[in-house]
């Protein structure tokens, strides 16, 4: 199995609203806020390769709104999803599947590209993986979250033909776990591979970023807050026990990272690469 990082770009959100109950004057430190209160963000996916099969876990932000909506975010930066790919050799035909960990636009949008006048999904040949439980969350959406679950990034899949559900069968990747959290969300699900004799976790909204692996420190969207402490708890205790590599789908600095038990509980232990933590451990791929 070979694990590689996709960049697609940045973009910014709330410093408040990433951090909930945290003091500004804390994380500012570790994610400076700018004049309007918004710190950037990275949207990083994952690049699977497994035998004949290469899977796509999360799509980032995509480029289809409309500039209204953009002038929230202020997407930026060199990269993007499609030509990310396209330097790891790949084109967007050779994507046989594509996780999404949660259906939040900025995991989602690039799923979906806009085609003339038509909305239509961005790998033509690839399955399309939810959970179904999330799925009928997000169509059927409360007030807290409605603004992140945008239809167009979601019923192109469905009436593609392209989506089916990880809990419904299927999905047959051997070397790869399927964990679901329900903090930040119902049923977001979070891929673990087993690579050599390394395990690599994809922490998406669970852990955006190398900030938030302190417990306290959890993001305001996330609908069940008490509950993302307790997934938060379990994973970083195996992943410390275990010396997982952790991958950051938001932090704008950090990729990966290993962590341990302190005396303050599970810190970072370990900052770099994903490809570097693979290659000193001597993992081929």
């Amino acid at each position: 199995m070979a694990v590689q990082t996709i960049d697609t770009g940045f973009f910014k959100l709330d410093g408040g609203a990433m951090f909930g109950v945290v003091p500004k004057s804390l994380w500012n430190k570790s994610n400076p806020a700018d004049e309007r209160n918004l710190c950037t963000w990275a949207m990083r996916c994952l690049l699977v390769e497994e035998g004949n099969r290469l899977l796509l876990v999360d799509t980032g932000l995509g480029d289809k709104q409309d500039a209204r909506f953009f002038s929230h975010y202020e997407p930026h930066g060199e990269a993007s999803l499609l030509k990310s790919i396209r330097q790891a050799g790949y084109s967007e035909k050779d994507i046989t599947d594509v996780l999404l960990t949660h259906l939040h636009f900025d995991h989602v949008g690039g799923a979906v590209s806009r085609s003339a006048d038509q909305l239509v999904p961005t790998f033509p040949s690839a399955t399309y993986w939810s959970h179904s439980a999330h799925w009928d969350w997000a169509t059927n959406p409360n007030s807290r979250e409605k603004a992140s679950f945008l239809k167009e990034n979601i019923e192109p899949l469905q009436q593609s033909g392209q989506l089916q559900f990880v809990d419904q069968g299927g999905f047959s990747f051997p070397n790869v776990e399927l964990v679901q959290v329900d903090g930040h969300t119902e049923k977001m699900t979070l891929p673990v591979f087993q690579v050599g004799n390394r395990k690599v976790a994809y922490v998406a909204d669970l852990i955006p970023s190398s900030a938030h692996v302190p417990l306290p420190w959890i993001m305001s969207y996330d609908v069940r807050p008490l509950l993302t402490m307790e997934e938060k708890t379990r994973m970083l205790r195996q992943a410390a026990e275990e010396n997982w590599i952790l991958v950051f789908e938001h932090d704008p600095v950090v990729e990966a990272a290993t962590v341990e038990a302190t005396e303050k509980g599970i810190r970072i232990r370990e900052k770099g690469q994903l490809a570097t933590f693979l290659q000193q451990n001597g993992t081929v791929f």
